[in-house]
């Protein structure tokens, strides 16, 4: 189950606004992680018990840490065991066949893969139930006793498939303790409906273009048809990612929750440290908080914080996914910021805003074909498309079509990733609030009901 599906929208939301809202304050975080149980079982629900397993180990490990009699050294082997077991269910499922197809390759082996189908959400949940259990030990979060309470943070359906990642000592207060106005529900509900059509209107539909060319082989692609393809893949990924933790964003205020932003306009951004400070925030937060800072961060000198660098950033890339290109890609990213530590941010911000805006779009456009592809031949191809290495023309009659056919939408998605503000009064906003997000809603459910082209990038992650 998809929050931009029709199901969502017209059962299972309805049904668990109307039990929450119906039962008594003493039961509703029972009623969520019930609740969000039955969302995640709609779709795998044996998978389910992996979830749970996760869930009672790390709350008996909070628990055992909650002793106050208990030594260090007995304190850091729970972590470690917790860390171990998350670790472990997360690399099992997402990894294992990674790592049996490259022993494979290299040693001529013969084993079997597992062929497991990869769990929804279990990279966040996983690393919010570690965040919890490092919180818990560093004393900045109290253990939490109540198993349903804890449950609920974990598997709290608006965040469950595809964050944002919520680390524990950001919520532990709202859990125990929320409340929810007429003003905080219909912002929940405005920040919902923008994201629906974030994701249904504009991801779904230039998604289809990009769908049309990375299936042209690279070879005979002019340069210009490159160069939109990945632009048109950027805006994909931005407004579908963006636009589910939009909805993620507007489905915990309507329950009282309030959690933090995932996304702050990254591609206005004017250099690669720039953009990783307003694309995927949470996951950047977890990294600097739990990996980076205890390594050793930037304290220890040059050479250590860009030790910690590579490694944080091929975390990174492995976190995303189980192939080698993932790794490329997080490695990518892990050099420029390097570069852009020593020496390269000094030089950058003596260049124009344009200069400095056209070097972080060029390099996040390179980045997304190495996040898009999976296969090395494919990688090198299109990157030689890009660059008119392929011995094609710069455009054809075909590179003329796409542009004309979505001219309109490639308009809308730029005006769409700009900082804008509208100078209006608050009666104008109030009434203009309920005209635009109810045609947004209606268009998006329109949409929705014929349409047979809806997917969900990260649900692969």
């Amino acid at each position: 189950m998809v929050f931009s599906s029709l199901l969502f929208l017209f059962a299972f939301l309805p049904a668990v606004l109307t039990l929450y809202y119906c039962s008594p304050r003493s039961i509703r975080n029972l009623i969520l992680f019930i609740m969000s149980l039955i969302f995640y079982a709609w779709g795998e629900p044996v998978y389910i018990v992996i979830m749970l397993l996760s869930t009672l180990t790390d709350y008996c490990f909070g628990l055992l840490l909650d002793k106050p009699t208990m030594n260090s050294v007995k304190r850091k082997s729970i972590v470690v065991c917790s860390i171990i077991v998350n670790l472990m269910l997360l690399s099992y499922f997402k990894y294992a066949d990674f790592l049996i197809h490259n022993v494979n390759a290299f040693l001529g082996t013969t084993i079997p893969l597992t062929e497991l189908p990869l769990p929804i959400g279990i990279s966040f949940y996983t690393f919010q139930s570690m965040s919890y259990i490092i919180d818990v030990y560093r004393g900045t979060a109290k253990a939490q006793r109540n198993w349903i309470d804890f449950g609920t943070y974990v598997a709290l359906f608006p965040q469950l498939v595809a964050g944002p990642i919520v680390k524990y000592n950001t919520i532990a207060q709202q859990l125990q303790q929320r409340s929810v106005n007429i003003e905080m529900f219909a912002a929940g509900i405005r920040r919902f409906t923008m994201g629906l059509a974030k994701k249904v209107l504009l991801a779904n539909n230039i998604g289809l273009l990009w769908d049309t060319i990375s299936s042209t082989n690279p070879a005979s692609m002019p340069v210009l048809t490159a160069w939109l393809g990945i632009i048109a893949f950027a805006f994909q990924i931005y407004f579908d990612f963006s636009g589910y933790s939009d909805m993620a964003i507007g489905l915990g205020l309507m329950f009282g929750f309030r959690f933090n932003e995932n996304f702050n306009k990254p591609y206005i951004a004017q250099s690669m440290t720039d953009f990783w400070r307003r694309w995927h925030i949470s996951l950047g937060s977890w990294f600097r908080e739990y990996v980076y800072i205890p390594l050793g961060g930037n304290r220890r000198g040059l050479a250590i914080q860009m030790r910690n660098i590579l490694i944080v950033w091929l975390l990174t890339g492995l976190w995303h996914g189980a192939n080698w290109n993932f790794i490329g890609w997080g490695l990518y990213f892990g050099i420029i910021l390097i570069f852009e530590k020593w020496w390269g941010l000094t030089y950058l911000l003596r260049c124009p805003r344009w200069v400095r805006h056209l070097y972080a779009i060029i390099l996040i456009l390179i980045g997304w074909v190495l996040f898009a592809f999976d296969q090395p031949s494919l990688i090198v191809g299109y990157l030689a498309a890009m660059w008119g290495f392929n011995g094609q023309a710069l455009w054809n009659n075909e590179t003329v079509y796409f542009f004309y056919t979505n001219a309109v939408l490639l308009l809308v998605l730029i005006v769409a990733s700009l900082p804008l503000k509208v100078g209006l009064s608050t009666k104008d906003m109030s009434i203009l609030h309920v005209i635009w997000y109810g045609f947004l809603y209606a268009l998006s459910v329109a949409y929705l009901v014929d349409a047979t082209f809806n997917p969900f990038l990260y649900f692969r992650f």
